[in-house]
């Protein structure tokens, strides 16, 4: 029987100590799930080692623990895996996955502001919109010169809101996780990776290419 493909996780990269290691966390909760497998972790950016490093020599699968197909995955992910013997999945988002782990977290609140980095990529715009609408939430970004999420917390007050909840639509904590809490909404939700679900979803991800489900 051949030897299954590596699984490499692709996350951005943070210079947070507390993302860096929520992140290999994530990945180690996924090794722990697939002990049958070797994953390993690379960055699209800030850390090392890089994807087109990390890939090199290796047949693997390509998970991007990112949350849109923005210039990473279309770009620096896709370059990498041009050149070597590998495949690369969709991104972890966005996913009805991300979507129910973000209402599980909302609780009770007049008004929700789903909370996102920010891009100017019309596909990443689209896929945050939907996740908004799924949740009836609010779209703001934690990074540009509009629709920042303290205006938008700031306007739902204006407009009665008590009670407001940010959904922090981001992976791990971070410069811009650590700005939700600055925002003057009353409740924030923890980062995306510590929910277990989504560690199944980085292996739905690679299974559905390797069509190789665990046996445990």
């Amino acid at each position: 029987m051949s030897r299954l493909p590596v699984l490499l996780a692709v996350a951005h990269g943070t210079r947070s100590a507390a993302g860096q290691a929520q992140i290999r966390d994530l990945v180690d909760r996924v090794a722990c799930r697939r002990p049958d497998v070797d994953v390993r972790l690379a960055f699209a950016d800030v850390q090392q080692p890089r994807v087109a490093d990390a890939i090199r020599g290796l047949r693997a699968v390509v998970v991007p623990l990112l949350l849109s197909s923005g210039y990473h995955v279309r770009v620096d992910i896709a370059e990498a895996v041009a050149g070597a013997d590998a495949v690369a999945t969709a991104p972890l988002g966005p996913d009805p996955v991300l979507v129910e782990s973000l209402r599980r977290r909302i609780g009770d609140t007049d008004a929700v502001v789903l909370a996102a980095a920010g891009s100017s990529d019309p596909g990443w715009r689209a896929g945050i919109a939907d996740v908004a609408a799924r949740l009836n939430a609010h779209v703001a970004y934690a990074s540009g010169a509009e629709l920042r999420v303290p205006d938008v917390v700031a306007g739902l007050r204006a407009r009665g809101a008590r009670r407001v909840t940010v959904a922090a639509y981001l992976l791990a904590e971070g410069l811009f996780y650590r700005s939700l809490h600055r925002a003057g909404a009353d409740a924030v939700t923890p980062p995306l990776c510590a929910d277990p679900a989504v560690a199944d979803l980085v292996l739905a991800r690679y299974e559905h290419l390797t069509m190789v489900p665990s046996r445990m």
